[in-house]
């Protein structure tokens, strides 16, 4: 499998006060091919979400390279970073991030409309994603007519819309009842068998840890496990 995501001795220090530095990644390497299925777990503090913000280009390391399907994304300016995260990485996070002025359908292709995609284009796409994951009745509504399992449902069928090399997902199953997690974890599954598109979490939940077809484990800012399932 080729190498899609090279992680290079990423470190990243946190300072509160001007004496004490705090680290929350130290010294991580890892290479993740195109189309896997990921799931990096550990205790809270252990540096899952600092990790992800890194690999999406949300957050600089203190030190270290990251390498996104042959591009080198560490030293890029801040716009440059951002046509990169546009074009080629989705984000779901716990707390959806929908904009609440916009309907389902519309959040769906907000990014799509950000890439310059026709009018057409965005709706054929986002009915065909929303079918894919069973939200192609609630397309006309906000999101605050939604339940929580729906509108996480709308947040992966926008970061999946676009077609993107990548999807991050933080925590995407916190707020959610059992049903509605492992319906989303099975969707998100099926998404990346039929589309190919890599996908990592951050999870503690031993369902999603379970499905995911590689787990990394996270302790003190290191790897403490990465084991294929």
């Amino acid at each position: 499998m080729s190498e899609f995501l090279v992680v290079k001795q990423i470190s990243k220090l946190f300072q509160p006060d001007k004496e004490v530095e705090v680290p929350a990644l130290d010294d991580i390497n890892l290479n993740i091919g195109q189309g896997e299925f990921v799931v990096i777990s550990g205790p809270s503090g252990s540096g899952k979400t600092t990790l992800l913000n890194i690999i999406g280009g949300l957050d600089l390391p203190s030190k270290g390279d990251i390498t996104l399907d042959g591009e080198l994304l560490t030293g890029l300016a801040e716009k440059e970073l951002s046509k990169i995260r546009r074009d080629h990485v989705g984000f779901v996070f716990q707390a959806y991030n929908l904009l609440p002025v916009l309907t389902a359908r519309e959040n769906i292709e907000y990014v799509m409309r950000l890439q310059g995609a026709s009018s057409e284009k965005c709706k054929a796409r986002s009915l065909a994603v929303a079918e894919k994951l069973g939200i192609e009745t609630f397309l006309d509504k906000l999101p605050h007519q939604l339940s929580g399992g729906q509108q996480q449902r709308v947040a992966v069928a926008r970061a999946v819309a676009s077609t993107p090399k990548l999807i991050l997902a933080d925590e995407p199953t916190a707020n959610l009842d059992s049903k509605s997690a492992a319906s989303l974890i099975d969707m998100m599954q099926k998404l990346n068998e039929d589309e190919g598109v890599t996908i990592i979490f951050s999870s503690h939940d031993p369902m999603v840890i379970e499905k995911a077809r590689r787990s990394i484990v996270l302790k003190d800012g290191k790897i403490f496990s990465n084991i294929c399932n």
